[in-house]
């Protein structure tokens, strides 16, 4: 069997270790609040000439923030996916985005 070329007679003992080895694993602490603890922030952006409306930050699991997405878009009648902690929406419909999360009993900032 070959040795890494890089680890030939390194002595990789006492901590020390290869970088090609092992990556760390990234763990997801997300905090899981109820609804009507979230306080959402409603912003436009222009990408590529069109607009998308953006909701964040959600606490919730990946899989519940997919469920929710999956009903707004359904609702709403438009596309849309969800990054990280944030729901993008295709097009500029902040205030149906807003009536629709706050019959849900989600919260805005002021």
């Amino acid at each position: 069997m070959k040795k890494n070329l890089f680890e030939m007679g390194a002595k990789l003992g006492e901590g020390w270790g290869a970088d090609n080895k092992k990556k760390p694993v990234k763990e997801e602490k997300t905090e899981v609040k109820p609804p009507k603890k979230h306080r959402l922030h409603l912003a436009k952006e222009k990408r590529r000439g069109k607009t998308v409306t953006i909701v964040k930050p959600f606490h919730l699991p990946k899989a519940d923030l997919q469920a929710l997405l999956k009903s707004l878009k359904k609702r709403l009648g438009t596309g849309g996916t969800a990054k990280e902690d944030a729901l993008e929406f295709q097009g500029d419909i902040s205030e149906q985005v807003r009536n629709a999360l706050e019959e849900m009993s989600y919260r805005f900032r002021v």
